[in-house]
């Protein structure tokens, strides 16, 4: 069965980075887009970077710049750097396979915070 592992949250100061790793299994990765989505309390899910199946990325206005998605298909890897993180990145981060599958992973906790 499909599963993504996601890992890499945690708690940082304002400015300060981390990287999410998403492993995808039961799936033909390299054939896949692979999205980063997060959910902040009280909000709708969102999407945060895409990266398509040629490593192609799109990112949602409010991180371009400051966040960098890439893939290794020899890894089936999927990652999210994320430098000088804000408090309003605070959320629960999930990757998904493409963007209308119903494969999520987990989730990983990134919290900003002072």
């Amino acid at each position: 069965q499909v599963q993504l592992v996601e890992s890499g949250g945690g708690s940082v100061q304002p400015g300060g980075s981390l990287r999410l790793s998403c492993v995808a299994s039961g799936i033909t990765f390299s054939a896949n887009s692979m999205g980063w989505y997060r959910q902040a309390p009280g909000k709708q899910r969102e999407l945060v970077a895409r990266i398509t199946s040629g490593g192609s990325p799109n990112y949602v206005d409010s991180v371009k710049g400051r966040f960098t998605i890439s893939r290794d298909n020899a890894k089936n890897t999927v990652w999210l750097q994320m430098n000088s993180l804000k408090p309003e990145d605070t959320a629960v981060y999930y990757c998904r396979v493409g963007l209308n599958s119903d494969f999520w992973g987990q989730g990983t906790q990134v919290t900003v915070s002072s």
